[in-house]
């Protein structure tokens, strides 16, 4: 498996450098690449010395891309140093390489460089273009440790390997601070000290938009909505910044404040569109699941109870939830069910909850790898936990596994979507810890949905559209709440109305035939 050995210091004797250089403040690491196991063969790797294998007259390719990365690197280093090791065998190329660099006087910052070292190892093997945006890579390792050697403090050796990482073109790739990246794990277990907001980076701007706003919040009492520009957090610019660190930001002790300004954007008059709002900071609970039976008269007279599914977000029980609501609403007789998925800015679990509704081997979603190469995930043996008939409600804030959901129920024939185009996050990362409690969020393949539409930066068109606008009356027949999370406005949602017509075509087909 490719990791980089930032404990095993190198010796000094295998550092190959320009000219002479103090080894006391010269550090050294060890980035093993491609050293793996294929079947039963155990690749065994044998380490050249650097001069030996800069000399080698017949060579694969791969050795030769090294070659030069290894010439540019200390080219670029006189004065400094660098080093790399060749591992070579069969039946596969592999290689070790082991960069040099000269220490920072600065504890701090010379953590960081670490860090930096480890985090483009990690993005050289990894990255799901290996052009790297059409750019160098080695050479911005280089240039990165060049620039952060003066530094004297680790958030402005931070920002330098966050700049490297910004030439890839690729908002979702980043690196998060440690304290950032505790508040990103968070969510899982369902306790925020904050405002009640989920912004991500839009995949095209790069800017801060609101995906989903916590219902009776402070960000949803003050009105900021779906699709509302983030701007500014405590007067602070937020050109740049990832959702993590806005989330960072937002939260806080219960009883301070936070003022932040946003933009919507559907509003035409410009100068009218920024606004400031100060939010108190309070405990938020993050229920992934709330649902209610919606009982409903069908063109032929019959009362018919349709199960209602609200997904908040895909928290690590959010399918073991989903299972458990959908046993109880079975028990009281539903007969149809909407599973909504608008506003859910979903990170994970996306295909265990599709497993729920699915039968047999079907493909949940095609992965495309840096390569090029398509990998489909398909279920093995699926059992369903319901055959009623199903539809799904999506939105702009339906986001990355609600995608992945969508698509898988979609295009294998189980639910139609109503609602508006999804927001198009069709990528798929990785997310490792780095050596400093700080953690590199990398983009590794993109997704396909089953029926191989793109998702990403295009999102998933419905086969119904409808907005939320709430009616002036509410529905004759009412609404039975099973929980109180479950708001009434329920019975005004166009999109409700829209999804239970749809149920009675569905089921009036079924009849037919």
């Amino acid at each position: 498996m490719n990791s980089l050995d930032l404990n095993n210091i190198c010796s000094l004797s295998s550092v190959y450098t320009k000219v002479p250089y103090t080894p006391t403040s010269l550090m050294c690491y060890k980035h093993r690449v491609s050293c793996f196991n294929v079947s039963s063969y155990r690749n065994k790797c044998k380490v050249l010395p650097v001069a030996q294998s800069l000399h080698k007259t017949k060579v694969n390719s791969q050795v030769e891309t090294n070659k030069k990365m290894v010439e540019s690197i200390a080219k670029g280093l006189i004065g400094f140093a660098a080093a790399v090791s060749l591992c070579l065998d069969s039946p596969a190329m592999a290689e070790s390489l082991t960069i040099a660099f000269p220490a920072s006087r600065t504890h701090e910052v010379n953590a960081v460089q670490r860090t930096l070292v480890e985090t483009w190892g990690l993005i050289r093997e990894t990255f799901v273009d290996p052009t790297f945006n059409h750019q160098d890579w080695d050479s911005k390792l280089q240039q990165t440790m060049v620039e952060m050697l003066p530094l004297r403090t680790a958030d402005a050796a931070y920002s330098k390997i966050r700049g490297m990482l910004s030439t890839l073109g690729d908002p979702f790739t980043r690196i998060v601070s440690p304290k950032e990246y505790q508040s990103f794990r968070i969510g899982s277990d369902g306790n925020v000290q904050g405002v009640g907001l989920f912004v991500n980076n839009e995949p095209k701007t790069g800017h801060l938009v609101v995906l989903s706003c916590v219902e009776g919040s402070p960000a949803d009492r003050a009105g900021i909505h779906v699709g509302d520009e983030l701007v500014e957090i405590n007067g602070e610019r937020l050109n740049g910044i990832s959702g993590e660190a806005a989330a960072q930001k937002l939260r806080g002790h219960v009883g301070t404040s936070v003022t932040v300004k946003v933009h919507n954007g559907k509003k035409l008059a410009i100068d009218s569109s920024f606004r400031e709002v100060r939010l108190p900071r309070e405990f938020i609970k993050l229920s992934p699941i709330s649902s209610a039976i919606i009982p409903h008269r069908t063109p032929d007279g019959h009362v018919s109870k349709t199960g209602y599914v609200k997904l908040f977000a895909f928290s690590q029980t959010a399918a073991d939830d989903m299972k458990h609501a959908i046993y109880e609403l079975e028990n009281q007789g539903v007969e149809s069910y909407i599973l909504d998925l608008r506003n859910n800015p979903a990170i994970k679990a996306g295909l265990d909850v599709a497993q729920i509704w699915l039968d047999g081997d079907e493909t949940l979603v095609n992965t495309i790898d840096r390569d090029g190469n398509m990998l489909p995930i398909n279920m093995i043996n699926g059992h369903a936990l319901t055959h009623d008939p199903l539809v799904v409600l999506v939105n702009e804030g339906s986001a990355s596994a609600s995608e992945i959901l969508a698509g898988a129920l979609h295009d294998n024939g189980r639910a139609k979507l109503i609602g508006n185009r999804t927001f198009g996050k069709g990528k798929i990362q990785s997310v490792t810890e780095l050596h400093d409690g700080s953690a590199l969020f990398i983009t590794v393949a993109k997704y396909l949905s089953p029926a191989l539409h793109a998702i990403d930066q295009v999102g998933i068109t419905p086969d119904v559209q409808c907005t939320t606008d709430m009616l002036n009356t509410p529905k004759e027949s009412g609404l039975l709440r099973k929980k109180s999370a479950v708001s009434s406005s329920l019975e005004g949602d166009s999109c409700i109305l829209v999804a239970e017509h749809e149920l009675d075509n569905q089921e009036s087909k079924g009849s037919a035939s």
